[in-house]
């Protein structure tokens, strides 16, 4: 990664293809600069016009008194590409071209032109934002490289927070509400192709700045994911909470394998592991992205201290109702409520009128209307409290007859010497804006506040687990895998210490009997053992819970059978021992294309992917990461004793997980995929989990 400050604080800007009118694309850039306070020279390049908006024009980049450090290209096609070849030449340092119908079209001569562009741009070292970008605006300096429309809608105003995208309009929109709710706005950059410089990339030099408190960033793929580590980095080294929306399944995402693993472990499950594991927080909408924004810049974000012990969400409100469903809303969101202590409810007590509740949540009453004071009596109380580290003050009922600046004053008091992230959930905008204007976080109800306190606080437990975990391995697919049947697929997952089930391949039904009495007798089950079919309970080639030798002989039969009328001529039987009385699990691993390796866990059986209760861990990972993904099941309940029974095993499969990782990671390393469905997981210290079928892909030939 270069240095890419020139295009924030650029001495010098040509704009090629300028126009005189500022409504066109050419004439954006030069009207925000003449206007937001621009100081470098600015050069507009037209052969038509002698001045552009009061600016001597230029007939081209050749003949300008300067080098100028950065050209905008708003002419289109090939003089686009001219421009750019120019540019290069000359030793200009970086080119945003906003020119279209390059390589985002699938016309190939486009695409041809971003190449020549590239070219020309490697061949010097110059950088390229775009083609096909809206453009870069940096407030702090007024270098307006774009054409955005929303800058004339909303007029700029510099501030804390930086916008990246890929998208145009998914720069526009974040910027638009944030300045409609009065939130200033430092960086709005759109890179569009990202044919160069990628929008992870510009995001690290925009969060180095040390102005920047929060960073929204929107990404259409995610081509390169060592650009969001290197991100990452930054804004982790600066303390910067950093807010995505990315793509959910890209093309890679659904090239899943023949496994059940590369279907579960789908584009947007990697991305949301991958985003984790940086601590970056993934947003679900577009409205998510600025949902929490005032909270961040409160400071909410940062990580509780372990020394802080249990503590939980208070909620204080004039209104009872709000009170239940705000309560509501944090157990929605796994919200633990305060417990206060009784020295605290004692206070609380003799601040209130005798009939309000001192319990949490707080009920001051429709009192408040006669005694502004209340907020200003309660809210110290908990704010001392050593069990509440969050709090919403809901007031859905102000206005007339209620001293609104003086309630606004003691919340914000409140938050000020508290230091307890506070979200109000006013309904009414005109009361709202006096919140507003005393610089606290206004929500529109109880639940928007609710779910904006869970996210900064959840962000800030998965911002301070991510430092140390290491970069992705660089491990992908190969140009080949071949699959291994299920006796090789098991002895492949013991090879790397995992314990699976005592299988064994037999030729015939004779051999598959001798390998039932070689057992002892016990409940068996016997399956087809081909690596040409892979979901073989589809087409009935496992049968379960065999107990005598004509059974067996039967099933094997059929399982032949079966198989040569499906074209497997040469198809194997496996015999195995049944395994009763256990959880069923899975584990899995593959090597996704943008992010290499992946393991997947998570509940088991036929239904995996049906209804699939899974997470995905991104190697080199711990035990204690592979523990935490586990508690996070929805089946996790299911895990700890149960009705007299013992808890299962969990280390157990947690270790097996953390086997796979190590494996994929390792160089040399052929295994390109794993599913190991079921798992049978026992109840007790020490148990242990069991693969009983398995499924292995390797990278190239047959022998693994």
């Amino acid at each position: 990664m270069t240095d890419l400050s020139f295009f924030h604080t650029p001495g010098s800007v040509a704009v090629i293809g300028a126009s005189d009118n500022p409504d066109k694309i050419g004439g954006r850039p030069i009207e925000y600069m003449t206007t937001l306070g621009y100081r470098g020279a600015l050069y507009p390049v037209n052969p038509s016009r002698p001045m552009i908006q009061g600016l001597p024009a230029f007939g081209s980049v050749d003949s300008l008194p300067e080098v100028p450090e950065v050209a905008v290209v708003a002419v289109p096609g090939q003089a686009a590409v001219d421009a750019v070849e120019t540019c290069a030449r000359l030793g200009v340092r970086g080119c945003v071209v906003m020119s279209s119908g390059f390589g985002e079209t699938p016309d190939p001569d486009g695409r041809r032109c971003q190449e020549e562009m590239l070219r020309a741009a490697r061949r010097t070292g110059m950088r390229i934002v775009g083609p096909n970008t809206q453009g870069l605006a940096s407030f702090g300096s007024g270098a307006v490289l774009g054409f955005s429309t929303m800058f004339t809608e909303l007029p700029p105003a510099d501030g804390p927070v930086a916008v990246v995208s890929q998208s145009g309009a998914m720069c526009s929109v974040p910027y638009g509400v944030l300045r409609r709710r009065g939130v200033g706005v430092r960086y709005a950059h759109a890179t569009g192709n990202d044919a160069d410089v990628s929008a992870a990339e510009l995001a690290a030099a925009v969060v180095a700045d040390p102005a920047v408190r929060l960073l929204v960033l929107y990404l259409e793929d995610i081509r390169h994911p060592a650009a969001v580590e290197e991100l990452a980095d930054v804004a982790t080294s600066r303390g910067v909470p950093v807010v995505a929306l990315a793509g959910g399944r890209s093309a890679g995402g659904r090239r899943a394998a023949a496994s059940h693993t590369g279907a579960l472990a789908n584009e947007t499950r990697v991305v949301d592991a991958f985003f984790e594991r940086l601590g970056i927080w993934r947003a679900r909408h577009s409205a998510d992205l600025t949902a929490a924004v005032d909270l961040y810049l409160q400071g909410a974000a940062q990580p509780r201290s372990p020394a802080a012990g249990e503590q939980g969400l208070a909620i204080v409100s004039n209104s009872g109702a709000i009170c239940v469903l705000a309560a509501d809303a944090a157990a929605d969101h796994d919200l633990d409520l305060a417990t206060f202590t009784t020295h605290s409810r004692e206070r609380l007590g003799a601040a209130l009128p005798a009939f309000a509740a001192t319990a949490n949540p707080v009920d001051v009453t429709a009192a408040l209307m006669t005694d502004s004071s209340l907020f200003g009596k309660v809210l110290p109380v908990i704010g001392a409290d050593p069990g509440v580290d969050a709090c919403v003050v809901g007031i859905p009922v102000a206005g007339r007859g209620y001293d609104v600046a003086t309630i606004a004053a003691d919340v914000r008091a409140f938050a000020q010497d508290s230091g307890v992230p506070v979200a109000v959930a006013i309904a009414q905008p005109d009361v709202g804006a006096v919140f507003r204007d005393a610089g606290l976080a206004v929500f529109d109800d109880e639940g928007a506040a609710v779910a904006a306190l869970a996210q900064v606080r959840r962000h800030g437990e998965i911002a301070a687990a991510a430092p140390g975990r290491g970069r992705l391995s660089t491990r992908r697919p190969g140009a080949s895998v071949h699959t291994l049947d299920e006796a090789d697929s098991l002895a492949a997952l013991a090879a790397l210490g995992l314990a699976t089930v005592a299988a064994t391949r037999c030729a015939d039904a004779d051999a598959a009997v001798a390998a039932f009495d070689a057992l002892g007798g016990v409940p068996v089950v016997v399956k087809g053992c081909t690596a040409a079919i892979t979901h073989k309970s589809d087409l009935g080639l496992v049968r379960l819970g065999l107990t005598d030798a004509e059974e067996v002989a039967r099933a094997a039969r059929d399982v032949v059978d079966i198989m040569a009328r499906n074209g497997v001529a040469e198809g194997a039987v496996l015999v195995a021992p049944m395994v009763r009385g256990a959880l069923e699990v899975m584990v899995g691993a593959h090597l996704d294309p943008s992010f290499g390796p992946v393991v997947v866990l998570g509940a088991g059986g036929t239904g995996v992917e049906a209804v699939p209760d899974v997470r995905v861990l991104l190697p080199p990972f711990t035990a204690a990461d592979a523990r935490a993904a586990v508690a996070s099941l929805r089946m996790a309940p299911l895990l700890g004793p149960v009705r007299g029974d013992a808890a299962a095993d969990v280390d157990a499969w947690v270790d097996m997980a953390v086997r796979l990782g190590r494996e994929m990671v390792r160089p040399g390393s052929r295994i390109a995929s794993v599913d190991a469905n079921p798992v049978m997981l026992h109840r007790g210290v020490g148990a242990g989990a069991v693969a009983v079928d398995a499924l292995v892909l390797v990278d190239g030939g047959a022998e693994l």
